[in-house]
């Protein structure tokens, strides 16, 4: 009966220490695809989200001033026109 207890010691001790190996090499191969992704998505040269919604906001408020303008220039060859 030792035997077979020690024989199943050995065996847990073994899945454990395969476990933690397996472990181990999983969070390396995911450290290495992260590098990777993030090399690759680097030379894509993507903008970060809050520079967009940075540019977004701009954009509209320019837009907002080009309508406003071009009313005022409308008004203005209106005047001309009639006088």
């Amino acid at each position: 009966m030792s035997d077979q207890s020690r024989i199943f010691d050995d065996l847990g001790r073994l899945m454990n220490e395969a476990a933690g190996v397996a472990d181990g090499v999983r969070r390396e191969v995911e450290t290495a695809f992260k590098s990777q992704m993030e090399r690759v998505v680097g030379d894509l040269e993507l903008v970060k989200r809050e520079d967009f919604e940075v540019l977004k906001d701009v954009v509209a408020k320019q837009e907002a001033e080009i309508a406003a303008l071009r009313k005022e220039l409308d008004a203005l060859k209106r005047r001309k026109r009639s006088s």
